[in-house]
């Protein structure tokens, strides 16, 4: 059965779901986006994801075409018809077709693309075996916070950490400090067992599945330390992981080739892992 998407007002087969040549999204990467996970087939702290889009479109000085409470509803029709149980909604809205031409154009509707994708994520694999990490130079425009649809570097540094037979990349900036990874939060935990990540500003996404894990962290009685770290430090903790929507927790087994910790997945961040779950499925809607 073909997977159903949804193209500006329409449900329809992703086969012939189409936009225009002339979208700024398609000429410009004038755009945002935001993936939410679905577990028991309820999306994963969707408000927090919302929240972020709002900001994101406020940044780019765009209007959605629908409001949020209709964005929700789109999300849940798509997990319905498409029968997702695990996986990912994805939505992105562009400023819409329009002449090619640098400057904003005047009375044109925004465009808004989703569609959902069933993918495992509570059993995935490297929730057991770790990933391993390439660190390369973060070659990002200097607005990281907004989630733009402009992922090139992202995806030369994903390419690059795949080429190095790794899963992600952490990019570096020039002061030679850890931004984030290609599509996740970078965190480290030292050896006094302090949780550190990079803080927010506009050098990083500000990642929700991050603050959520911050937050049960704290709650735990951890220490949270929002700081820069770089590569050195990195591969001298006693453990490493990331975070995204995707991926919720993911253990880091080894940073360009060197082992961290144990070279094994660590068991505070196992235990970040499981108490994440248990925060998405109680709060899942």
């Amino acid at each position: 059965m073909s997977s159903i998407a949804y193209v500006n007002g329409v449900f329809t087969p992703l086969e012939d779901a189409r936009v225009s040549i002339l979208d700024r999204g398609f000429l410009f990467a004038d755009g945002v986006y935001e993936v939410a996970a679905v577990i028991d087939g309820r999306l994963v702290d969707n408000p927090a994801h919302l929240a972020r889009l709002e900001r994101s479109l406020k940044e780019l000085q765009l209007e959605s075409p629908v409001s949020m409470a209709a964005i929700v509803e789109i999300e849940g029709a798509l997990v319905a018809r498409n029968g997702v149980r695990e996986g990912l909604v994805y939505l992105q809205i562009t400023r819409g077709v329009a002449d090619r031409d640098f400057s904003f154009p005047k009375n044109v509707t925004p465009t808004l693309v989703a569609f959902a994708q069933k993918t495992t994520i509570l059993a995935a694999p490297a929730a057991e075996t770790g990933v391993k990490v390439a660190t390369v130079p973060d070659l990002r425009w200097a607005r990281r916070d907004i989630k733009s649809i402009a992922l090139l570097a992202q995806v030369l540094a994903k390419q690059a950490a795949t080429e190095a037979g790794c899963q992600e990349a952490w990019m570096v900036d020039a002061d030679g400090f850890v931004t984030e990874g290609s599509s996740s939060t970078a965190f480290i935990i030292t050896k006094a067992g302090a949780i550190v990540t990079r803080p927010n500003s506009e050098a990083i996404l500000p990642g929700c599945t991050r603050r959520a894990v911050m937050a049960l962290a704290a709650e735990q009685g951890l220490t949270v330390e929002e700081r820069p770290f770089g590569v050195a430090e990195a591969q001298e903790a006693a453990e490493a992981f990331l975070t995204s929507a995707s991926n919720l927790v993911l253990p880091i087994v080894e940073i360009d080739g060197r082992p961290i910790g144990a070279g094994r997945p660590g068991e505070r961040a196992k235990r970040l892992r499981a108490l994440y779950l248990e925060f998405a499925r109680a709060t899942a809607g």
